[in-house]
């Protein structure tokens, strides 16, 4: 338990940065889990549209420090890969 102001000031703190934390890494999830639903489905249009929004999504999240930079560029690469490859 905090026993400080300081460091009960932290402890709110930490727990308002880990509520938006938490929701902006639940919206990418969910623009991540669009593009997947519309793959699976084969319907190209729908997961371009798809991966558009998600893209700035996940690198918006990568800004915030949310995620890594690594990981944004490796799920977003994978991802498009493979709904470039549905033209094919």
């Amino acid at each position: 338990m905090a026993n400080t102001s300081s460091a009960k000031k932290c402890v709110r703190k930490m727990a308002r940065k880990t509520a938006i934390n938490k929701n902006r890494r639940t919206s990418v999830r969910t623009t991540l889990r669009n593009v997947e639903e519309a793959i699976s489905a084969g319907d190209q249009a729908a997961a371009k549209t798809a991966l558009a929004v998600a893209e700035p999504a996940m690198m918006r999240a990568v800004g915030k420090g949310i995620f890594h930079k690594n990981t944004g560029s490796r799920k977003i690469s994978r991802l498009s890969k493979r709904v470039k490859a549905m033209s094919a």
